[in-house]
Protein backbone atom coordinates (compact mmCIF):
# COMPACT_ATOMS: atom_id res chain seq x y z
CA UNK A 1 0.00 0.00 0.00
CA UNK A 2 1.31 3.44 -0.91
CA UNK A 3 1.93 5.94 1.85
CA UNK A 4 1.57 9.28 0.09
CA UNK A 5 3.13 12.42 1.57
CA UNK A 6 2.34 15.93 0.34
CA UNK A 7 3.87 19.25 1.32
CA UNK A 8 2.97 22.76 0.14
CA UNK A 9 5.38 25.65 0.72
CA UNK A 10 3.28 28.83 0.52
CA UNK A 11 5.84 31.60 0.11
CA UNK A 12 5.71 35.31 -0.66
CA UNK A 13 7.02 34.87 -4.22
CA UNK A 14 6.02 31.28 -5.09
CA UNK A 15 4.05 28.21 -4.05
CA UNK A 16 5.78 24.83 -4.34
CA UNK A 17 3.87 21.55 -3.93
CA UNK A 18 5.63 18.18 -3.69
CA UNK A 19 4.16 14.66 -3.61
CA UNK A 20 6.18 11.64 -2.49
CA UNK A 21 5.77 7.98 -1.61
CA UNK A 22 7.07 6.30 1.53
CA UNK A 23 5.96 2.71 0.97
CA UNK A 24 6.97 0.22 3.63
CA UNK A 25 8.59 2.92 5.80
CA UNK A 26 11.45 3.11 3.32
CA UNK A 27 13.16 6.28 2.12
CA UNK A 28 11.01 9.01 0.59
CA UNK A 29 10.69 8.88 -3.20
CA UNK A 30 9.45 11.98 -5.02
CA UNK A 31 6.52 11.34 -7.38
CA UNK A 32 5.74 14.81 -8.70
CA UNK A 33 5.93 18.55 -8.08
CA UNK A 34 4.35 21.84 -9.05
CA UNK A 35 5.57 25.42 -8.77
CA UNK A 36 3.48 28.55 -9.32
CA UNK A 37 4.23 32.27 -8.81
CA UNK A 38 2.33 33.86 -5.93
CA UNK A 39 1.25 37.48 -5.51
CA UNK A 40 -1.24 36.99 -2.67
CA UNK A 41 1.21 37.27 0.23
CA UNK A 42 3.23 40.17 1.57
CA UNK A 43 6.06 39.48 4.02
CA UNK A 44 4.74 35.95 4.43
CA UNK A 45 1.19 37.02 5.34
CA UNK A 46 -1.94 36.52 3.20
CA UNK A 47 -3.16 39.87 1.84
CA UNK A 48 -5.14 38.63 -1.18
CA UNK A 49 -7.25 35.50 -0.71
CA UNK A 50 -8.10 35.02 -4.40
CA UNK A 51 -4.52 35.32 -5.64
CA UNK A 52 -3.29 32.94 -2.93
CA UNK A 53 -6.00 30.36 -3.74
CA UNK A 54 -5.11 30.56 -7.42
CA UNK A 55 -1.38 30.04 -6.74
CA UNK A 56 -1.95 27.11 -4.38
CA UNK A 57 -4.42 25.53 -6.81
CA UNK A 58 -2.04 25.88 -9.76
CA UNK A 59 0.92 24.33 -7.89
CA UNK A 60 -1.17 21.48 -6.49
CA UNK A 61 -2.76 20.65 -9.86
CA UNK A 62 0.66 20.51 -11.50
CA UNK A 63 1.94 18.24 -8.71
CA UNK A 64 -1.09 15.98 -9.17
CA UNK A 65 -0.57 15.87 -12.92
CA UNK A 66 3.13 15.00 -12.74
CA UNK A 67 2.64 12.42 -9.97
CA UNK A 68 -0.57 10.85 -11.27
CA UNK A 69 -2.10 11.04 -7.79
CA UNK A 70 -4.79 13.01 -6.01
CA UNK A 71 -3.69 15.25 -3.12
CA UNK A 72 -6.28 15.38 -0.34
CA UNK A 73 -4.26 16.60 2.65
CA UNK A 74 -0.83 18.22 2.92
CA UNK A 75 1.55 19.78 5.43
CA UNK A 76 1.59 23.53 4.85
CA UNK A 77 4.70 25.64 5.41
CA UNK A 78 4.10 28.92 7.27
CA UNK A 79 6.20 31.99 7.99
CA UNK A 80 5.74 35.72 8.48
CA UNK A 81 6.56 38.44 10.99
CA UNK A 82 3.72 37.25 13.25
CA UNK A 83 5.68 34.09 14.17
CA UNK A 84 7.12 34.16 17.70
CA UNK A 85 9.48 31.73 19.43
CA UNK A 86 10.16 31.53 23.16
CA UNK A 87 11.97 29.22 25.57
CA UNK A 88 10.22 27.87 28.65
CA UNK A 89 11.02 25.72 31.67
CA UNK A 90 8.97 23.28 33.75
CA UNK A 91 9.48 21.13 36.87
CA UNK A 92 7.42 18.21 38.22
CA UNK A 93 7.84 15.59 40.93
CA UNK A 94 8.54 12.05 39.69
CA UNK A 95 6.05 9.46 40.86
CA UNK A 96 7.35 6.07 41.92
CA UNK A 97 11.01 7.05 41.92
CA UNK A 98 11.46 6.29 38.20
CA UNK A 99 10.71 8.57 35.25
CA UNK A 100 7.94 7.25 33.00
CA UNK A 101 6.33 8.47 29.81
CA UNK A 102 3.52 10.07 31.80
CA UNK A 103 6.08 12.11 33.81
CA UNK A 104 7.61 13.39 30.56
CA UNK A 105 4.17 14.47 29.32
CA UNK A 106 3.44 16.23 32.63
CA UNK A 107 6.74 18.16 32.68
CA UNK A 108 6.26 19.29 29.06
CA UNK A 109 2.73 20.40 29.95
CA UNK A 110 4.17 22.32 32.90
CA UNK A 111 6.77 23.96 30.67
CA UNK A 112 4.21 24.99 28.07
CA UNK A 113 1.93 26.56 30.70
CA UNK A 114 2.96 30.10 29.78
CA UNK A 115 0.69 33.06 29.15
CA UNK A 116 -0.07 32.96 25.42
CA UNK A 117 -2.59 35.55 24.12
CA UNK A 118 -5.93 34.21 22.91
CA UNK A 119 -5.28 35.55 19.41
CA UNK A 120 -2.26 33.22 18.99
CA UNK A 121 -1.97 29.50 18.31
CA UNK A 122 0.84 27.10 19.21
CA UNK A 123 2.53 25.59 16.15
CA UNK A 124 5.28 23.53 17.79
CA UNK A 125 6.45 22.37 21.21
CA UNK A 126 10.12 21.43 20.75
CA UNK A 127 11.91 19.77 23.73
CA UNK A 128 15.48 21.00 24.24
CA UNK A 129 16.75 18.97 27.17
CA UNK A 130 15.66 17.33 30.42
CA UNK A 131 17.23 17.20 33.87
CA UNK A 132 16.67 14.46 36.45
CA UNK A 133 17.48 15.76 39.95
CA UNK A 134 20.89 17.41 39.44
CA UNK A 135 21.80 15.58 36.23
CA UNK A 136 21.37 17.95 33.28
CA UNK A 137 21.61 17.46 29.52
CA UNK A 138 19.42 14.34 29.47
CA UNK A 139 17.92 13.57 26.05
CA UNK A 140 15.50 10.81 27.06
CA UNK A 141 14.79 10.59 30.80
CA UNK A 142 12.39 7.62 30.64
CA UNK A 143 13.58 4.83 32.95
CA UNK A 144 15.96 7.02 34.98
CA UNK A 145 15.73 7.04 38.76
CA UNK A 146 15.00 10.36 40.43
CA UNK A 147 12.50 12.49 42.35
CA UNK A 148 12.48 15.71 40.30
CA UNK A 149 12.17 16.09 36.52
CA UNK A 150 12.85 19.36 34.69
CA UNK A 151 12.32 20.20 31.02
CA UNK A 152 13.41 23.05 28.81
CA UNK A 153 11.37 23.53 25.65
CA UNK A 154 11.05 25.93 22.73
CA UNK A 155 7.53 27.07 21.79
CA UNK A 156 6.67 28.45 18.33
CA UNK A 157 3.42 30.42 18.06
CA UNK A 158 1.60 32.13 15.20
CA UNK A 159 -1.24 34.61 14.84
CA UNK A 160 -4.59 32.78 14.96
CA UNK A 161 -5.99 34.87 12.10
CA UNK A 162 -3.04 33.98 9.86
CA UNK A 163 -3.63 30.27 10.35
CA UNK A 164 -7.34 30.71 9.66
CA UNK A 165 -6.74 32.68 6.46
CA UNK A 166 -4.13 30.25 5.15
CA UNK A 167 -6.34 27.25 5.98
CA UNK A 168 -9.22 28.93 4.16
CA UNK A 169 -7.03 29.47 1.07
CA UNK A 170 -5.88 25.84 1.07
CA UNK A 171 -9.42 24.48 1.49
CA UNK A 172 -10.72 26.66 -1.33
CA UNK A 173 -7.90 25.28 -3.49
CA UNK A 174 -9.06 21.74 -2.66
CA UNK A 175 -6.42 20.90 0.00
CA UNK A 176 -6.98 20.10 3.68
CA UNK A 177 -3.99 21.16 5.82
CA UNK A 178 -2.94 18.22 8.01
CA UNK A 179 -0.52 20.45 9.90
CA UNK A 180 0.94 23.95 9.77
CA UNK A 181 4.74 23.70 9.92
CA UNK A 182 7.14 26.55 10.64
CA UNK A 183 9.15 26.82 7.42
CA UNK A 184 12.74 26.95 8.79
CA UNK A 185 11.98 23.86 10.88
CA UNK A 186 11.10 22.06 7.64
CA UNK A 187 14.12 23.52 5.82
CA UNK A 188 16.40 22.24 8.59
CA UNK A 189 15.07 18.70 8.10
CA UNK A 190 16.19 18.81 4.48
CA UNK A 191 19.31 21.01 4.47
CA UNK A 192 21.06 20.28 7.79
CA UNK A 193 23.07 17.21 8.80
CA UNK A 194 22.56 15.63 12.26
CA UNK A 195 26.17 16.32 13.23
CA UNK A 196 25.69 20.03 12.42
CA UNK A 197 22.71 20.20 14.78
CA UNK A 198 24.81 18.55 17.48
CA UNK A 199 27.81 20.86 17.16
CA UNK A 200 25.71 24.01 16.77
CA UNK A 201 24.45 25.59 13.56
CA UNK A 202 22.21 28.43 12.40
CA UNK A 203 20.06 28.14 9.29
CA UNK A 204 19.13 31.42 7.60
CA UNK A 205 16.42 31.23 4.94
CA UNK A 206 16.35 34.42 2.82
CA UNK A 207 12.93 34.23 1.20
CA UNK A 208 11.03 36.72 -0.92
CA UNK A 209 9.33 38.67 1.85
CA UNK A 210 10.97 37.42 5.04
CA UNK A 211 14.22 36.00 6.38
CA UNK A 212 13.68 33.02 8.69
CA UNK A 213 16.21 31.93 11.31
CA UNK A 214 16.50 28.74 13.33
CA UNK A 215 19.40 27.92 15.68
CA UNK A 216 20.36 24.40 16.81
CA UNK A 217 22.75 23.31 19.52
CA UNK A 218 23.19 19.86 21.11
CA UNK A 219 20.63 18.55 18.64
CA UNK A 220 17.82 20.84 19.85
CA UNK A 221 16.17 24.05 18.63
CA UNK A 222 17.45 26.90 20.78
CA UNK A 223 16.03 29.95 18.98
CA UNK A 224 13.69 30.89 16.11
CA UNK A 225 12.94 34.26 14.53
CA UNK A 226 11.42 35.85 11.43
CA UNK A 227 12.77 39.12 10.03
CA UNK A 228 10.37 41.23 7.90
CA UNK A 229 12.93 41.66 5.13
CA UNK A 230 13.88 39.49 2.17
CA UNK A 231 14.74 39.20 -1.50
CA UNK A 232 11.89 41.45 -2.63
CA UNK A 233 13.58 44.34 -0.83
CA UNK A 234 16.66 43.78 -2.99
CA UNK A 235 14.46 43.93 -6.09
CA UNK A 236 12.82 47.17 -4.93
CA UNK A 237 16.24 48.72 -4.23
CA UNK A 238 17.44 47.81 -7.74
CA UNK A 239 14.25 49.17 -9.35
CA UNK A 240 14.57 52.49 -7.52
CA UNK A 241 18.34 52.81 -7.80
CA UNK A 242 18.55 52.01 -11.52
CA UNK A 243 15.13 53.45 -12.49
CA UNK A 244 13.90 50.24 -14.11
CA UNK A 245 10.56 48.33 -13.81
CA UNK A 246 10.28 45.87 -10.91
CA UNK A 247 9.99 42.86 -13.23
CA UNK A 248 13.22 43.85 -15.02
CA UNK A 249 14.89 44.55 -11.66
CA UNK A 250 14.03 41.00 -10.55
CA UNK A 251 15.53 39.57 -13.75
CA UNK A 252 18.64 41.72 -13.25
CA UNK A 253 19.00 40.41 -9.69
CA UNK A 254 18.66 36.77 -10.78
CA UNK A 255 20.93 36.99 -13.83
CA UNK A 256 23.59 39.46 -12.68
CA UNK A 257 23.09 40.09 -8.98
CA UNK A 258 26.10 39.94 -6.66
CA UNK A 259 26.08 40.30 -2.88
CA UNK A 260 29.39 42.13 -2.65
CA UNK A 261 31.38 44.33 -5.02
CA UNK A 262 34.56 42.47 -4.04
CA UNK A 263 33.72 39.66 -6.49
CA UNK A 264 33.05 41.97 -9.46
CA UNK A 265 35.66 42.50 -12.17
CA UNK A 266 36.40 46.14 -12.98
CA UNK A 267 35.26 45.92 -16.62
CA UNK A 268 32.05 43.88 -16.07
CA UNK A 269 28.97 45.54 -17.58
CA UNK A 270 25.21 44.91 -17.43
CA UNK A 271 22.34 46.19 -19.56
CA UNK A 272 19.52 47.90 -17.70
CA UNK A 273 16.07 48.06 -19.39
CA UNK A 274 14.56 51.52 -19.49
CA UNK A 275 11.23 52.55 -18.01
CA UNK A 276 8.34 54.22 -19.86
CA UNK A 277 9.64 53.29 -23.31
CA UNK A 278 13.12 54.70 -22.74
CA UNK A 279 16.13 53.03 -24.34
CA UNK A 280 18.08 50.46 -22.28
CA UNK A 281 21.47 51.58 -21.01
CA UNK A 282 24.70 49.82 -20.09
CA UNK A 283 26.21 50.36 -16.64
CA UNK A 284 29.14 48.93 -14.69
CA UNK A 285 28.20 45.77 -12.79
CA UNK A 286 29.86 47.28 -9.75
CA UNK A 287 27.00 49.81 -9.50
CA UNK A 288 24.49 46.95 -9.25
CA UNK A 289 26.64 45.33 -6.55
CA UNK A 290 26.81 48.59 -4.59
CA UNK A 291 22.99 48.69 -4.50
CA UNK A 292 22.59 45.07 -3.33
CA UNK A 293 25.45 44.88 -0.82
CA UNK A 294 24.09 47.33 1.81
CA UNK A 295 20.73 45.53 1.91
CA UNK A 296 22.38 42.10 2.24
CA UNK A 297 24.59 43.48 5.00
CA UNK A 298 21.46 44.79 6.74
CA UNK A 299 19.82 41.34 6.54
CA UNK A 300 22.91 39.64 7.96
CA UNK A 301 23.34 42.27 10.69
CA UNK A 302 19.72 41.78 11.81
CA UNK A 303 20.25 38.02 11.72
CA UNK A 304 23.38 38.46 13.83
CA UNK A 305 21.33 40.18 16.54
CA UNK A 306 18.98 37.18 16.61
CA UNK A 307 21.91 34.79 16.91
CA UNK A 308 23.12 36.80 19.90
CA UNK A 309 19.68 36.42 21.52
CA UNK A 310 19.88 32.64 21.12
CA UNK A 311 22.49 32.40 23.87
CA UNK A 312 24.60 29.93 21.88
CA UNK A 313 26.12 32.29 19.31
CA UNK A 314 29.61 31.46 20.59
CA UNK A 315 28.97 27.71 20.24
CA UNK A 316 28.01 27.47 16.56
CA UNK A 317 30.90 25.19 15.63
CA UNK A 318 29.21 24.23 12.33
CA UNK A 319 28.69 27.88 11.38
CA UNK A 320 25.85 29.00 9.14
CA UNK A 321 23.80 27.38 6.39
CA UNK A 322 22.13 29.73 3.89
CA UNK A 323 19.01 28.73 1.95
CA UNK A 324 16.35 30.62 0.02
CA UNK A 325 16.50 32.24 -3.41
CA UNK A 326 18.70 35.18 -2.44
CA UNK A 327 21.41 32.83 -1.15
CA UNK A 328 22.16 32.10 -4.84
CA UNK A 329 23.58 35.60 -5.37
CA UNK A 330 27.27 35.44 -6.22
CA UNK A 331 29.38 36.46 -3.23
CA UNK A 332 26.68 35.76 -0.61
CA UNK A 333 28.85 33.22 1.24
CA UNK A 334 31.84 35.56 1.22
CA UNK A 335 29.78 38.45 2.58
CA UNK A 336 28.19 36.27 5.28
CA UNK A 337 31.57 34.95 6.41
CA UNK A 338 32.82 38.53 6.69
CA UNK A 339 29.80 39.70 8.71
CA UNK A 340 29.42 36.68 11.03
CA UNK A 341 33.07 35.58 11.18
CA UNK A 342 31.82 31.97 10.91
CA UNK A 343 32.12 29.24 8.27
CA UNK A 344 29.21 29.46 5.80
CA UNK A 345 27.82 27.01 3.27
CA UNK A 346 24.84 27.07 0.92
CA UNK A 347 22.16 24.50 1.79
CA UNK A 348 20.48 22.23 -0.76
CA UNK A 349 17.55 19.82 -0.36
CA UNK A 350 19.30 16.56 0.58
CA UNK A 351 16.00 14.65 0.63
CA UNK A 352 13.88 13.11 -0.79
CA UNK A 353 15.12 10.56 -3.34
CA UNK A 354 14.52 11.37 -6.99
CA UNK A 355 14.58 15.17 -6.71
CA UNK A 356 14.96 16.51 -10.27
CA UNK A 357 17.89 18.78 -11.05
CA UNK A 358 15.67 21.83 -11.36
CA UNK A 359 14.57 21.44 -7.72
CA UNK A 360 18.08 20.95 -6.33
CA UNK A 361 18.25 24.62 -5.37
CA UNK A 362 18.21 26.45 -2.01
CA UNK A 363 14.71 27.86 -2.58
CA UNK A 364 13.16 24.36 -2.55
CA UNK A 365 14.60 23.16 0.77
CA UNK A 366 11.39 24.05 2.65
CA UNK A 367 9.10 22.06 0.33
CA UNK A 368 11.42 19.04 0.47
CA UNK A 369 11.75 19.40 4.23
CA UNK A 370 7.97 19.29 4.67
CA UNK A 371 8.00 15.74 3.25
CA UNK A 372 10.82 14.71 5.61
CA UNK A 373 8.95 16.29 8.53
CA UNK A 374 5.81 14.33 7.63
CA UNK A 375 7.74 11.09 7.24
CA UNK A 376 9.07 11.52 10.79
CA UNK A 377 5.58 12.25 12.19
CA UNK A 378 3.55 9.04 11.73
CA UNK A 379 -0.16 9.64 11.48
CA UNK A 380 0.14 13.16 10.08
CA UNK A 381 -0.80 11.83 6.63
CA UNK A 382 -4.28 11.67 5.09
CA UNK A 383 -5.82 13.76 7.84
CA UNK A 384 -4.81 11.35 10.61
CA UNK A 385 -2.75 14.05 12.34
CA UNK A 386 -5.82 15.75 13.79
CA UNK A 387 -7.24 12.48 15.06
CA UNK A 388 -3.91 11.63 16.68
CA UNK A 389 -3.80 15.02 18.40
CA UNK A 390 -7.38 14.59 19.69
CA UNK A 391 -6.49 11.12 20.96
CA UNK A 392 -3.53 12.53 22.89
CA UNK A 393 -5.66 15.36 24.29
CA UNK A 394 -8.38 12.94 25.43
CA UNK A 395 -5.75 10.67 27.01
CA UNK A 396 -4.17 13.61 28.87
CA UNK A 397 -7.59 14.72 30.14
CA UNK A 398 -8.32 11.20 31.41
CA UNK A 399 -4.94 11.04 33.14
CA UNK A 400 -5.51 14.47 34.70
CA UNK A 401 -8.88 13.40 36.13
CA UNK A 402 -7.34 10.18 37.50
CA UNK A 403 -4.37 12.06 39.03
CA UNK A 404 -6.55 14.74 40.54
CA UNK A 405 -9.17 12.47 42.10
Amino acid sequence: MRNLLAGVDVGTSKVCALVADQSGNSEIALLGFGVAPCTGLRKGVVVNIEATVEAIGAAVKEAERTSGTRIGTAAIGVSGGHIRGLNSHGIVAVRGGEVGGRDVERVIDAARAVAIPLDRQVLHILPQQFAVDDQEGVRNPVGMAGVRLEARIHIVTAAQSYGQNLTKCCERAGITPSELVFEPLASAESALYPEEKELGVALIDIGGGTTDIIVYHAGAVMHTAVLPIGGNHLTNDIAAGLRTPAADAENLKIANGVATSLVVARDDKVQVPGVGGREPRVIAKRILAEIIEPRMEEIFTMAGRELARSGVAESLASGLVLVGGSSLLVGTQELAERVFNLPVRRGLPANPKGMPEELMKPMYTTAAGLLVYLAQSPGAVNGAGRHRKWGRLRSKFTDWVRDFF
